[in-house]
């Protein structure tokens, strides 16, 4: 009877801890980071951290974070390092779903550096400064030229100009008998070169043929299902 109990218990016991599952641990992954200030990513989430110089408590650090979602950490470094080519008159500002973000640009020591200015909770009350950051620090916080760039960059997808020249496509013909009967009014002209381009249209299951001649006549049949 000891024995049925304990085998009892024991199989209770393991049926209650097959109902514990371990969560996967989804940690920050370090973008860049250049002094105080530094990128991370957490699944779609990117979030930048940096140390608050408007306070007097040295210590303080914020962030601000929001989701990559049609390349907007990509279009973000364009955004600033375009101020650095051209700079603005007045400050970029930047709506976040928790904060506003605003870009001031300022040359020091000569070169242009932008400094990033939180107003947190959308609160012009609470504000956080960075340090001013020039365009090396920038590339070094995005971690441009290093493999970490891939976890936000997307590959261009090369689309084909619409146009004639690059939706055409010419086949050449070798000049051909013709075994037809000669029009009267040209007798002479019993072997033409005939040269064929076939050009896709841009409706459905519709195209165009065109016969260019000697003669310079243009002719074209249009056929579709």
């Amino acid at each position: 009877m000891k024995k049925i109990i304990l085998l009892l218990t024991l199989f209770s016991g393991m049926s209650a801890f097959s109902q514990i599952r371990v969560l996967k641990n989804e940690t920050l992954v370090e973008i860049g980071k250049d002094n105080s200030v530094g990128l991370y990513k957490k699944e779609n989430k990117f979030t930048i951290n940096y140390q608050d110089l408007n306070t007097s408590n040295l210590n303080t650090f914020r962030s601000f974070s929001f989701n990559d979602i049609n390349g907007d950490v990509q279009e973000l470094y364009k955004m600033i390092t375009d101020g650095f080519i051209d700079q603005p008159t007045g400050n970029i500002s930047l709506e976040l779903p928790n904060d506003i973000i605003e870009l001031q640009y300022e040359r020091n020591y000569g070169q242009p550096t932008v400094q990033i200015i939180q107003y947190i909770n959308k609160n012009k009350k609470y504000v956080g400064k960075s340090q001013f950051l020039n365009k090396k620090q920038i590339d070094k916080i995005f971690g441009i030229g290093t493999p970490k760039a891939a976890l936000y960059t997307k590959s261009a997808v090369k689309q084909t100009p619409v146009n004639a020249m690059n939706n055409t496509q010419n086949h050449v013909n070798t000049p051909q008998t013709n075994t037809s009967k000669t029009p009267e009014k040209s007798p002479k002209r019993e072997n033409k070169s005939v040269f064929l381009i076939y050009i896709n249209s841009f409706l459905p299951n519709e195209f165009f043929y065109f016969y260019f001649c000697e003669n310079i006549s243009l002719y074209y049949v249009s056929s579709g299902n």
